[in-house]
């Protein structure tokens, strides 16, 4: 089996990478080939599985067309650029995130000879806009209130109709905000809700932009590669051609987070929790949902390894810190 990972540098996109070398199989089948793309050059693991690493924007025109050439079998399309940077500079949003989108769609279907891949396509809960039910399901109205909510809806779309007309074999996951993200801040703007635990527990304050009572939906890092690892492996005729879905979550406030944060690292680790609101991130995250009903996920296999918060704290400290944490 040929995989190939674009975006494949990005937090999402290395712990994938890692799980797919540690199995060296998705699913039943055994992978021959690993190509990983993205924009910056993805680093080359030290491994026995061939591996073709691949710098490139995929947005720009022609650039895609070679990474499909050699029909890889299952495609991760996880390439983006984040919510606040795609508000914040709407061309380069509408470029990379639906031009790159409908290129790779493009590409697939000009291969003749019956290549019809699974494609993987990250998208994200910013495909839902207010006014919101107690909790969003699956019957809700795509109405996104923000650029980036707009471009991953647009794409949902598109994957659906390429799949129906049976050019590849697509399925779009939501996914919820990924929570502890590790490494340093980005341009996202749910970036706060890691920053407030990553950064007490490596020692260095880290700012609250909003208000405590704020609402937002979660998952670990360890559950979104088990997300893309069941995606690219189930029988997607069990969701008909609606190929997109709300992934599995927890929803908590960022008191909540806070409160976990002091239970599972002790108060001092919680105190470096400075509030400073922020009007910007304020507006953007007023748009977005906040629970979520995940009973169509879970029908289909879908499942998180965190039952509480505490659990998602407890996994980035096993999984990035060592077991350890600054009091």
């Amino acid at each position: 089996m040929h995989i190939l990972i674009l975006g494949a540098a990005g937090m999402v996109g290395r712990k994938l990478t890692e799980r797919l070398l540690r199995d060296g199989r998705l699913g039943k089948d055994t992978i021959t080939k690993l190509t990983l793309q993205d924009v910056v050059a993805p680093a080359k693991p030290d491994t026995t599985i061939p591996v073709e690493t691949v710098t490139c924007d995929f947005a720009v025109p022609g650039a895609v067309e070679p990474l499909v050439a050699s029909k890889p079998d299952t495609i991760f399309h996880l390439a983006a650029i984040v919510s606040g940077e795609a508000e914040a500079d709407f061309d380069k949003g509408y470029r990379i995130n639906l031009d790159g989108t409908r290129y790779l769609l493009e590409a697939i279907r000009a291969i003749s000879g019956g290549y019809k891949p699974r494609v993987v396509f990250t998208s994200s809960v910013a495909v839902f806009g207010a006014p919101f039910h107690e909790k969003i399901d699956d019957e809700f109205f795509l109405t996104p209130l923000t650029s980036y909510g707009t471009q991953k809806a647009i794409g949902e779309l598109l994957l659906a109709d390429y799949s129906r007309r049976g050019f590849l074999d697509g399925i779009g996951i939501r996914l919820p905000t990924i929570c502890v993200r590790p490494g340093k801040p980005n341009k996202a703007a749910s970036g706060f809700f890691s920053n407030i635990l990553r950064e007490p527990l490596s020692g260095h304050e880290a700012v609250l932009p909003v208000s405590d009572d704020v609402r937002h939906w979660h998952a670990s890092p360890r559950s979104a590669v088990g997300f893309l690892l069941h995606a690219g492996t189930m029988d997607l005729q069990t969701l008909g051609w609606r190929r997109s879905l709300s992934m599995p979550g927890l929803s908590a406030t960022t008191g909540e987070q806070i409160a976990a944060l002091a239970r599972v690292a002790g108060p001092k680790v919680a105190a470096r929790v400075r509030r400073e609101p922020d009007p910007t991130i304020i507006s953007i995250v007023a748009g977005w949902p906040r629970d979520f009903s995940d009973e169509r996920a879970r029908k289909v296999g879908f499942t998180t390894f965190e039952k509480t918060f505490d659990d998602i704290i407890r996994i980035h400290i096993d999984d990035e810190l060592g077991g350890n944490f600054v009091n």
